[in-house]
């Protein structure tokens, strides 16, 4: 077998025959590692005497830039089958089935840094006996990479950039010679690019551009690659650089008379180049900034850009990396505060399409075909249209393919010269230097630099908790923190073999990589020892690395800090792994049910905690890495995991390392869920309610021993608790439920409830307007009273509570309240069961009239459907049946005219949708609220009036970053007592709004739903709940722990009794 494979490596490696995927990674990928005249060059130009290459053969592509018969006529073979070629090479990485054994890639592999998404790719490697050679780490004796794409990224973004600046220009009433420009993928060539942009100049040259916008000034943050490409886009346009420091005196040109203002125009843009000597300053203010200092330890100091540069950016183009560890560019509370200021900064290009990072509020990628969203601060809210107030913002990812034949050329007028070895050569040691640290694995091993990885991988478990005592084996440890080029360099080898040479273990605490070879990599190691001299000597070598050669511009760059050292006892109670709890999703609800669950020891019940055991360990996975970081940010006892519950094996993989899982996913994911955790026999804790795909695991999860907890948040949830609760008392007490009412409702504060229809979403308003049109059933004084959808908001009737006297509230029948009469078993004794949705007063009768009007219609309306986009007006005008309404603030007579509104008014009543005046005129309030009256074009991805007005009841009718929401929940239960007693009316209220703290928001909907669930994960940990299968919390031995957990947490309930 040995001997077999060895001939199968001498046959195919050093072969000379070269291999060309098709790239499969994105839509947009056009780009080739080689073009058919690099090819020719190769293979008819000499051949393999010269160039090392013989045969290349190309895999078929329809959607690259040079197309198949353009290889063909340069002497290359088309086909599908590559399995004769020695080396394959592309530019990204192949799908993994693509990988074929005993064979040499070379592509960008982004494994080398361990990165946990990619290491199916090196295993992969591995398993098939494959040499790889990462395009990244080609680079010469200076560490400098010698093949990228960093320019045309620059050029690429700046580009696609102006072109948007000019339709967000126009849309805040201003055209721009920008207006005319295409994105980057729309010209032919780079040089057509050129011209156009350099066309765009010279009309700004000529004509100038509008005073109302003027100074234009452009920050760009770095000096690299990036930087580079998009400052050469740039200078084709007429303008000047200048330094930060000369921003303020650029930016008071604007103070004019204003008719000069109204009347000048300026014939150039500002340009300013930025480093981090401009983004932060030392927190000792006897201090200089040190780049060097500032990358060892920037926790000295303060960021300033936005202080010192943003207030005057027109765009601020991103081109630099960064770190977790560096204060942000631009934080989302910064950009909020310098718009209220009225910060010029119309739009941002984040070439670097780092999310979640520098640039806080760049929560998401684009696409080349929608690359910019439009970020409105004064309600955090991201949209995809180019109107409303915000900034725009590109994010595009992938952008040098927009120029695939200059990048193709570019790329492979480098990687020819590296093909004509690495197609002949059999033996490593025959490469060049370069090539052979470029080589990640050879013959399926990993080469001698690389042999770090799966060191890194070892400590890098992501998908199991990180306690404190990571390094159970060790008594003494310290926290290293390393900084420089630890991996383009390789100084992490050295760094490791010190640690484990010394007898030492570590454990991966945390690493950030740097993204080009003059960005600098961080990683915080946690260094054990058993003995502190071991210890010492560890940290004793790992100083003189990072002392070596300190002060000469051509040594190795590193730098060490060392943290306090702990001592750990192996015996001590402490240092063993807690419970684990699994909570699935990223939304509002999960951080609440994290921080309570990480936290729960400092709850006190009664001056006593009868809840206690170990330290419980939260692992909270989402979709996205990012959000789930996000959510646990400052919890303690808290891990975050990438995790796509739709992978069977992956779900899996995670619930078998915990004891309960909390599913915060929507509804339809919890079956999927449910019966991983029966097969797994783990609990399962979810805030939705029981659906027939739930009540079908019933017996399967009795079966394996399992409680598979629903409805465990607030409506339903504390409802159904408070409400047993209620109704046990009554029944222990021999009475007799006669009357039993809820009332709940998620509703803005009082101070948030600034708007006509005093309400605000946090979801979905399209969902929201479908639930007002659902059907309800109730039973009323012994009559079933059933309420048609297209009624329900007519059905609202007012509501006030004697202990709330504030609130002007109403309420509406919710859905079938019969089906709790029988859950809680009082279907035969109670003439009234009755659950409703509450509103603020006033909410129903606008909504009921907008229904009447033709919004809540679902289907696609022929007016929304043609060509020509109406504007709001022009729909409303539609949908009130009249040929079009007056516009407003016409003049008559001098006089400003109100026939818009009488228009309005008057048809409203004249169609019978309002009976009175009155009512008409909170409508009209209403539509013009809305912008429904605008003149404005209705966006495209609207296509039925429900969508018209969810559209902008989420742009209107959202909460600002400040405002605060509520819950109301109030129950009322009338008893009769058979034996004389007088009848007794039993009353609960809970009333919880947000709260903002530590500059942290937290809605009231995410507590009362959250903790309810988390405190539910906590009684199963602790065995209180006996009963198996799939539940809700109706039983005495869940509802009377989980509420007096959940008023020792702060969630308080008013409960009264009256005669």
């Amino acid at each position: 077998m040995g001997s077999e494979r060895t001939e199968r490596n001498d046959s195919l490696l050093g072969n000379g025959v070269v291999g060309i995927l098709a790239e499969t990674v994105n839509m947009w990928e056009r780009r080739a590692p080689l073009t058919p005249s690099h090819c020719a060059r190769l293979v008819l130009g000499g051949g393999r005497s010269t160039s090392g290459v013989n045969r290349i053969i190309v895999q078929p592509s329809t959607k690259r830039i040079h197309h198949d018969g353009q290889y063909e006529d340069a002497g290359c073979e088309v086909s599908d089958d590559l399995s004769e070629c020695g080396l394959i090479i592309g530019i990204k990485q192949p799908k993994l089935e693509m990988i074929l054994p005993d064979r040499a890639y070379a592509f960008f592999s982004h494994t080398h840094k361990a990165q946990k998404e990619n290491m199916p790719l090196l295993d992969k490697i591995l398993q098939e006996r494959v040499s790889l050679f990462d395009y990244e780490l080609i680079v010469d004796d200076d560490g400098k990479r010698l093949i990228a794409f960093g320019k045309f990224a620059g050029r690429a973004g700046l580009i696609d950039f102006l072109h948007g600046l000019g339709r967000r220009y126009l849309s805040l009433g201003y055209s721009t010679p920008f207006l005319s420009l295409g994105q980057s993928h729309m010209y032919p060539s780079l040089a057509a690019a050129k011209a156009a942009v350099i066309a765009v100049g010279e009309e700004i040259a000529t004509f100038g551009l509008p005073s109302g916008i003027l100074p234009i000034i452009f920050v760009f943050t770095g000096t690299g690659n990036v930087s580079q490409g998009a400052q050469e886009i740039f200078k084709l346009l007429p303008h000047t650089f200048v330094g930060a420091e000369k921003l303020p005196d650029i930016s008071a040109g604007k103070s004019l008379s204003p008719h000069y203002q109204s009347t000048r125009r300026a014939f150039q843009l500002y340009g300013c180049v930025i480093t981090s000597r401009d983004m932060v300053s030392p927190k000792d203010p006897s201090k200089c900034f040190d780049k060097d200092d500032y990358y060892a330890h920037p926790e000295h100091y303060n960021p300033v850009f936005h202080e010192r540069v943003a207030p005057y950016a027109s765009a601020i183009v991103n081109c630099m990396y960064w770190e977790r560890r560096f204060p942000r560019l631009l934080s989302t509370e910064q950009l909020q505060q310098l718009m209220k200021n009225g910060c010029p900064l119309v739009g941002i290009c984040d070439i670097t399409c780092d999310i979640g990072g520098s640039i806080e509020f760049v929560n998401k990628s684009t696409s080349i075909e929608r690359p910019f969203f439009r970020y409105d601060p004064s309600t955090n809210l991201c949209y995809d249209d180019m109107e409303g107030d915000g900034v725009i913002c590109l994010a595009v990812d992938i952008l040098p393919t927009e120029f695939s034949r200059e990048a193709s050329q570019h790329f492979g007028d480098i990687l020819s010269r590296f093909v004509t070895s690495l197609a002949s050569t059999k033996g490593l040691l025959e490469l060049p230097s370069h090539l052979r640290r470029a080589c990640i694995a050879y013959s399926g091993k990993l080469t001698p630099l690389y042999e770090y990885i799966p060191r890194m991988r070892k400590t890098m478990i992501e998908m199991s908790p990180a306690p404190a005592n990571s390094l159970p084996d060790k008594k003494y440890t310290h926290l290293v923190s390393l900084s420089g080029h630890l991996f383009d360099k390789f100084l992490i080898n050295e760094a490791l073999d010190i640690i484990e040479t010394a007898g030492g273990s570590f454990h991966l605490v945390k690493c950030n990589v740097g993204q080009s070879i003059d960005d600098m990599s961080y990683s915080e190691l946690e260094v054990g020892a058993d003995e502190t001299a071991t210890l010492d000597k560890i940290i004793d070598s790992l100083t003189s690395i990072a002392n070596a050669h300190r002060g000469d511009p051509n040594a190795t760059e590193i730098s060490l800090k060392i943290g306090r050292v702990s001592e750990r006892r192996i015996d001590d109670s402490m240092d063993k792994v807690g419970p684990k709890v699994l909570i699935l999703g990223a939304g509002r609800v999960c951080r609440p049910a994290a921080e309570f669950l990480s936290s729960y020891q400092n709850i006190d019940i009664n001056g006593c905690n009868d809840y206690n055991t170990d330290q419980v360990h939260v692992i909270v996975a989402s979709l996205y890495q990012k959000d789930a970081e996000e959510t646990i940010d400052g919890i303690k006892n808290a891990t975050a995991a990438q995790l796509d519950v739709s992978d069977i094996g992956s779900l899996s993989n995670l619930v078998s390392q915990v004891e309960v899982v909390v599913s915060l996913l929507p509804a339809s994911f919890h079956a999927a869920i449910a019966r991983v955790c029966i097969e797994l026999k783990k609990h399962l804790v979810t805030a939705s309610y029981v659906d027939d795909s739930m009540s079908k695991l019933e017996q399967a999860a009795q079966g394996a021993g399992v409680t598979i907890l629903c409805e465990m948040g607030l409506d339903p949830g504390i409802d159904h608790m408070l409400s047993m609760k209620m109704i046990d008392e009554a029944h222990a007490q021999k009475g007799k439920i006669k009357a039993f009412t809820s009332f709940c409702g998620g509703l803005p504060s009082p101070a948030a409830a600034n708007n006509p229809l005093a309400y605000k979403f946090s979801w979905s308003p399209a969902g929201a307007i479908r639930a007002g049109r659902n059907p309800a059933v109730y039973k009323f004084l012994g009559e079933i009273i059933h309420v048609d959808g297209s009624k329900l908001y007519e059905s609202a009737k007012r509501l006030r509570l004697p202990e709330l006297p504030a609130f002007a509230l109403e309420h509406l029948p919710n859905r079938n309240s019969l089906m709790y009469g029988d859950l809680y078993g009082i279907s035969k004794e109670a003439s009234t069961v009755y659950r409703s949705t509450l509103r603020y007063e006033g909410f129903s009768e606008i909504m009921a009239i907008l229904a009447k009007i033709g919004f809540f219609v679902a289907t696609n309306h022929p007016l929304l459907e043609e060509t020509n986009r109406p504007t709001y007006r022009t729909f409303l005008s539609e949908l009130l049946n009249v040929n079009d309404i007056s516009p407003p603030n016409t003049k008559v007579n001098g006089e400003e005219s109100r026939g818009h509104d009488d228009e309005l008014i008057s048809r409203l009543m004249m169609l019978g949708h309002c009976k009175e005046k009155e009512l008409a005129v909170k409508i009209l309030k209403t539509i013009k609220f809305l912008g429904l009256h605008e003149e404005t074009e209705i966006p495209k991805d609207c296509t039925s009036a429900l969508s018209v007005i969810s559209q902008r009841m989420e742009q209107r009718m959202a909460y600002g970053h400040d405002e605060q929401d509520m819950v109301l929940l109030h129950h009322e239960v009338e008893v009769e007592y058979p034996d004389g007693r007088p009848a007794e009316k039993h009353q609960a209220t809970l009333l919880e709004f947000g709260k903002y703290e530590n500059g942290r928001s937290t809605t009231a909907m995410a507590l009362t739903v959250g903790v309810p669930a988390a405190i539910g994960a906590l009684l199963l940990l602790q065995n209180k709940v006996q009963r198996k299968g799939v539940i809700r919390p109706l039983e005495p031995e869940i509802y009377i722990p989980a509420l007096e957990i959940l008023e020792a947490s702060g969630i308080k309930l008013i409960e009264r009794v009256e005669t």
